[in-house]
């Protein structure tokens, strides 16, 4: 496979305390990638120690955006304004397009014990931040895996070839996979070259297209990377490969509201402070 020469970047992840004290590895949401569109954020968590992570992450607002849970290990509670209610156990996701406005909450049920997943933020256009929110969670078995003698493979959202995931985000076309690659094995793929791509290496390391990839490490590939080949190293890889179009409209960041100007996000804090964003008023009992 012919792959470009241009250097990827490589980012680390840097140790952030969000939600309630909860500590996560962020790249994308960092100074080192502050945007990447069309994606705002991703967080990792991962943790055997119940202090890092089982103050979870309270009640809290989101408008303008979609939310991308996938959990590897343990389980997240997760309840909102809009009335939804769930269990997030090992292998699961959740997509939620807050939109115009949901506020929830998502928190550990075990007391100890292991805790790994991650969380994506993707942009929506400004035709449709102000859509009205939607909800889907979907179980691990949900989810189809493909695997060979190199490499097992898990498309949780668009499609890998002819095998399509539950979850399809026509907006901003997202494809997101999770690799688990064998020692010494590549992984060849090719993805859309006008889109934004990433690889996280959350097991393992490994190379892209030749070039070092440690452990809790993003790769941002560079023009021309949509082809790559990613070698593992000794101890195998895991990764996910994401890929997303990217929407080119401003952005104005305020905490959990991303608009595109700073009327609209005054105009969030607004509906937020006047409980514009409940839709369930038997939210509001749960919640306390």
């Amino acid at each position: 496979m012919n792959t470009s020469t241009n250097a990827a970047r490589i980012i680390s992840a840097m140790a952030v305390p969000e939600g309630a004290g909860v500590i996560v590895h962020r790249t994308i949401g960092t100074a080192a990638l502050r945007n990447y569109d069309p994606f705002l954020l991703l967080d990792h968590i991962g943790s055997d120690h119940p202090d890092d992570y089982i103050a979870g992450f309270p009640p809290h607002p989101h408008r303008g955006f979609v939310t991308f849970t996938y959990m590897l290990d343990g389980h997240m509670q997760h309840q909102d304004s809009m009335g939804n209610t769930g269990d997030l156990g090992p292998g699961s996701a959740q997509w939620m397009k807050a939109a115009s406005g949901v506020i929830h909450s998502e928190m550990p049920k075990q007391a100890d014990g292991l805790l790994r997943g991650f969380q994506l933020w993707i942009n929506l256009p400004v035709a449709n931040k102000m859509d009205h929110p939607e909800y889907q969670e979907f179980p691990a078995a949900a989810f189809p895996v493909i695997k060979t003698e190199d490499y097992q493979l898990k498309v949780l959202i668009g499609c890998f070839g002819d095998t399509v995931a539950p979850i399809r985000d026509d907006l901003t076309q997202v494809t997101y996979l999770d690799v688990q690659l064998q020692p010494g094995r590549h992984f060849q793929h090719r993805l859309p070259a006008q889109n934004t791509n990433f690889i996280y290496v959350f097991e393992g390391n490994g190379q892209f297209n030749g070039q070092d990839v440690p452990l809790h490490s993003l790769v941002a590939a560079g023009r021309g990377d949509d082809a790559f080949d990613f070698a593992a190293g000794k101890e195998g890889a895991r990764f996910i490969v994401v890929s997303g179009k990217p929407l080119h409209e401003p952005i104005v960041q305020h905490g959990p509201f991303v608009m595109n100007t700073r009327e609209q996000i005054d105009q969030a804090l607004k509906d937020f402070q006047s409980n514009q964003f409940v839709r369930d008023r038997a939210w509001v009992k749960r919640s306390q």
